[in-house]
């Protein structure tokens, strides 16, 4: 996903979709949590233009019918609408901090990320890493299922997942 702050894509949408061939995940899937990750990260508010369906074919070369079930999931959770004629738009925002806030917390995330792959690990043993950390913390506060429901984090997550609860030790990284 790429967001266009200044919309100079001309496409009147602040987002810009991507394909990973190689993740395993439906592609209208992978529309819709990029759209949910938006929504999350407050880069995609109610009000804003989703990318036209013909726009997202060309950009990516897919079926219609691949946008318009993404957009018809999006609008069964209540987050997107469409208006005939003119597209469709975000109606409801996950949004869960303000942009400041999340910048803050950007700036360690992204040392971080530099010192892992520094140590030799790849975007995948990042990713797995990652998540079962965030497993191991949510099994702690008590808030078990957290991680996994969507995006990289929930893919790599499921892996070797027996469906027991965490005893709260690290079993190592997927």
């Amino acid at each position: 996903m790429t967001i266009d702050k200044d919309n100079s894509a001309g496409t009147g949408s602040p987002i810009e979709f991507r394909l990973d061939p190689g993740s395993g995940v439906p592609t209208y899937l992978q529309l819709v949590q990029q759209v949910e990750h938006a929504l999350r990260l407050g880069y995609l508010k109610p009000g804003d233009q989703l990318p036209k369906v013909r726009d997202v074919v060309a950009g990516l070369a897919i079926n219609p019918n691949t946008v318009l079930k993404a957009y018809k999931e999006l609008e069964h959770k209540g987050l997107a609408a469409g208006r005939p004629g003119q597209g469709t738009f975000v109606q409801a925002t996950l949004s869960q901090v303000a942009l400041p806030e999340l910048a803050e917390l950007r700036r360690p995330l992204l040392t971080w990320f530099a010192a892992a792959e520094k140590a030799g690990l790849d975007q995948d043993g990042i990713v797995a890493l990652f998540t079962n950390v965030l497993r191991d913390f949510y099994s702690r506060v008590g808030r078990a299922g957290q991680v996994g429901r969507s995006g990289q984090a929930g893919r790599a997550g499921r892996a070797g997942d027996t469906g027991k609860a965490d005893s709260g030790k690290s079993e190592g990284v997927a």
